[in-house]
């Protein structure tokens, strides 16, 4: 499973353009970023980015 989605993945998810797209991984690596965590430009935390939108609670209640 991978750890960090790409602004391309982002874009479908959300359903969204890219360029929409590399707004959201910006903010949420400048979150990141504050918090202490090392990013990668155009890819962000997979696990942060499901937390940060409604398709963690979607997630998480499919695991179940």
């Amino acid at each position: 499973m991978p750890t960090f989605l790409r602004v391309e993945e982002v874009a479908d998810i959300l359903d969204i353009s890219k360029s929409h797209a590399y707004k959201i991984v910006r903010k949420l690596n400048e979150e990141l970023k504050e918090k202490g965590f090392l990013t990668i430009a155009g890819r962000v935390n997979k696990q942060y980015f499901l937390e940060k939108t409604c398709y963690g609670a979607v997630e998480s209640k499919e695991r179940k």
